[in-house]
């Protein structure tokens, strides 16, 4: 097992308070800068984890490979802040990147994330888009999005992540508010309505507790009209992309993720251009 909580010789990192919350902005040294900016949220079952996992993540080969803009924030923890302390900290940071769009260079937008990321990635698409503001593509990889039970989160003993972690995380982030009507900013299952979201590209490992809610999150997405795939990889690991990076999977999983990303950006080839002299000057 490879990794790495510290950023490389490809990358500059600027850290930075957004609204608060602490944030990492990485980009590219060696690559030409696109127009596009990634929020990228980390995992750690909304309890634990960190902002400077980003180094260790799929949006750090994103940034490499096509020049994005990362910003990873250190939201609250649910340890001590449970819901909805996470998820408004990654939208104030989301916020901010709309509202600077011009000074930061920024054509598109896209949100991703792992893990708890990937649930509070979807949770973060949703505000935006019934807030009035656009993501232009959404990246929940083996995302932890509802708080009830699944065929493949109940009675789970696959590795990193389990049935038993999975209750402890979900009782812990929303505390009083289970007692309630489930907000689809907190539990993103729990959503009705799928339309006007952004499309998605996600994957997971067929034997980890977030199988079926991935692949149906896939399914509603769809069933709405928003472009959506998931591929499914033979393992029972979470997180493997990340965990064990030099498997064949873990590979397989980054070429193909790189693939999407640059077939959707492709569609807009002026949003991987740099600003051109006149639009610096103006």
């Amino acid at each position: 097992m490879k990794i790495s909580l510290k950023p490389d010789h490809d990358m500059s990192v600027q850290k930075q308070k957004i609204g608060g919350v602490p944030t990492l902005i990485l980009k590219p040294k060696t690559v030409r800068p696109a127009r596009v900016g990634l929020l990228w949220i980390h995992g750690g079952g909304y309890i634990t984890g960190m902002k400077e996992m980003v180094y260790m993540s799929r949006a750090a080969n994103l940034m490499k490979h096509f020049g994005l803009t990362v910003f990873s924030p250190g939201y609250r923890l649910a340890w001590l802040h449970p819901y909805p302390a996470a998820v408004n900290d990654c939208f104030t940071v989301l916020q901010y990147m709309d509202g600077h769009r011009a000074e930061l260079g920024f054509d598109r937008i896209m949100v991703g994330g792992e893990s708890a990321g990937g649930g509070l990635c979807a949770a973060v698409c949703m505000m935006a888009r019934d807030r009035g503001i656009r993501v232009f593509f959404q990246i929940p990889l083996y995302p932890m999005l509802s708080s009830l039970d699944t065929e493949s989160s109940r009675d789970n003993h696959g590795r990193i992540w389990n049935t038993r972690r999975n209750h402890i995380g979900w009782r812990l982030y929303l505390r009083s508010s289970a007692k309630k009507a489930v907000s689809p900013y907190a539990s993103p299952a729990q959503q009705t309505d799928y339309r006007g979201l952004p499309p998605c590209y996600t994957f997971v490992g067929e034997g980890e507790p977030f199988y079926a809610e991935t692949l149906q999150y896939a399914a509603n997405l769809r069933a709405a009209g928003v472009e959506a795939e998931a591929d499914v990889y033979p393992t029972n690991v979470h997180a493997f992309d990340m965990l064990y990076p030099e498997q064949d999977i873990a590979k397989r999983a980054g070429e193909r993720l790189v693939e999407r990303i640059g077939r959707s950006l492709a569609r807009d080839e002026s949003s991987l251009q740099p600003p051109s002299q006149d639009q610096q000057e103006d």
